[in-house]
């Protein structure tokens, strides 16, 4: 059992939604505990919300109420330390009682008025025992000597797993509308058939991945709002993109707009999917996940109202698609016209090069002045014989043209194409209702450093000058 009652929320799930019938009622009686908060809450993905608490009596006894029935899923009543908690069912039964020793829990649990949650905690006591035979096997396994003792404590890992799996597909076959055994279903992952059974009669890796992937949503509907309110949805979620679909925006979004599609039919799983999402590619891991969410805001948030959605919260989508959308890898980037040392216009455009490596840089800026010397000496020693070229766009934050042209003196930054982003250019463009060269190119610390081809598409985006390089190597040997 999990020891950690987390208190964290998302900053965009504080709306608690709750269905519109008859009320909820959870006596709970907790021993030893007198005089002490207990607490609601409920898993949310990987957070734990708490919603509510009651000071126990001196039998031990507090009631949880609300006027209406609480949204489906698996909810959490914490210790009055925070230390744990125990799990139970909220689904059509909500008034009923528990009965719990926190020195013995789960076998000295009882529910009254709620077969959900019996079944529930049967599931849980057989689990929780398998689990412990498993530990103790593992530890024997790694004290093996010999090899009888290794195979007799791995088949009784194996064992122990699969008397689990079968107790499991028991309970289901037995109670098919039963919560736990929709949450079961949902919890399966897919078993891929015998290599016998592949095509040709032999182990097919390409098989085994279409199957597994075709599978893997097998018993799970994204318009069940319970799913929302469990440990495990999202953990399945992340493994599936991460091992289930190719990394490329076109096959990740074909993915999310299938699932939404089936959440649209229920308010509480669509706001979870669309929050999970927006914050997972708020920041991307990877260049291209830009596009993913230039799409989700396009699609589901730049016209859409969703009541959960507060203006900080809207402001904080729409200010990062602006920043974002300008500058999508693999699209054209923004011209840039700023004034040389002498004054002088000098464009990004202007540069005919095959490759420009494009710099937003501070002169007070501790890391840039570590980092702007060691990418001309890769600059000098390979990207120049490669024509490459350095368009670096000074910062000005505290300093001043002097600090500029001093430290590109000083370091002899030659070669380079070196203009001057004032304060005061920076403020008309805005001022005119123009984005700003950092909106443009997403600048959100310096240096920040861009790849550009011949026809100035985005090649590489903010990622480290050696990254850059790598690249370059790939684009100039895929020539």
């Amino acid at each position: 059992m999990k020891r950690i009652f987390s208190l964290l929320f998302y900053l965009s799930t504080t709306y608690f939604l709750f269905a519109q019938t008859n009320e909820f009622e959870l006596k709970v009686t907790f021993k030893p505990f007198k005089h002490q908060f207990i607490y609601l809450g409920y898993h949310y993905g990987k957070q734990k919300p708490i919603i509510d608490s009651v000071m126990l009596d001196d039998n031990s006894t507090g009631t949880f109420k609300r006027a209406k029935k609480l949204e489906k899923g698996i909810y959490l009543i914490g210790f009055p330390n925070r230390s744990g908690y125990f799990e139970v069912l909220l689904d059509k039964e909500q008034k009923f009682a528990v009965i719990a020793d926190s020195a013995n829990l789960l076998p000295t649990m009882k529910f009254i008025g709620s077969p959900d949650n019996t079944l529930f905690l049967q599931y849980q006591n057989y689990a929780s025992a398998k689990g412990r035979e498993i530990e103790d096997a593992k530890k024997q396994l790694a004290a093996s000597k010999t090899k009888a003792d290794s195979t007799k404590w791995t088949d009784a890992i194996i064992k122990s797993d699969k008397d689990i799996q079968q107790y499991r597909q028991d309970l289901i076959t037995k109670n098919p509308n039963a919560t736990i055994s929709a949450l079961l279903k949902a919890m399966k992952n897919p078993e891929v058939p015998p290599a016998a059974q592949h095509p040709g009669g032999k182990y097919d890796s390409t098989f085994a991945y279409r199957y597994y992937k075709d599978h893997y949503w097998d018993d799970t509907w994204f318009f069940d709002e319970r799913l929302a309110r469990t440990s495990f949805f999202e953990e399945k979620l992340d493994e599936y993109f991460a091992t289930m679909i190719y990394p490329h925006p076109d096959s990740v979004i074909k993915e999310i707009d299938w699932m939404l599609a089936y959440a649209t039919a229920n308010d509480e799983m669509q706001r979870f999917l669309l929050v999970k999402f927006i914050n997972r590619y708020l920041n991307p891991q990877y260049m291209w996940e830009d596009k993913v969410y230039v799409h989700l805001y396009e699609k589901y948030f730049s016209q859409t109202e969703y009541p959960w959605l507060n203006e900080k919260g809207k402001k904080t989508i729409s200010d990062r698609y602006y920043s974002m959308a300008a500058n999508i890898f693999g699209n054209t980037a923004a011209d840039i016209q700023l004034p040389d040392s002498t004054g002088k216009t000098k464009s990004l455009f202007s540069i005919t090069n095959p490759y420009t490596v494009v710099i937003f840089w501070d002169p007070t800026c501790g890391h840039c002045k570590e980092t702007l010397p060691r990418i001309d000496s890769i600059y000098r020693a390979k990207w120049k014989s490669l024509n490459v070229k350095i368009y670096a766009v000074a910062k000005e934050t505290d300093g001043t043209t002097k600090d500029w042209l001093s430290f590109i003196g000083e370091h002899q930054l030659k070669d380079w194409e070196h203009v001057y982003y004032s304060k005061e250019a920076n403020d008309t463009r805005v001022k005119n209702n123009i984005p700003s060269y950092y909106q443009l190119y997403d600048v959100q610390v310096v240096p920040t450093l861009y790849l550009l081809d011949k026809d100035k598409s985005i090649l590489a985006k903010k990622i480290p000058f050696d990254q850059i390089d790598k690249v370059l190597d790939y684009k100039i040997k895929g020539q």
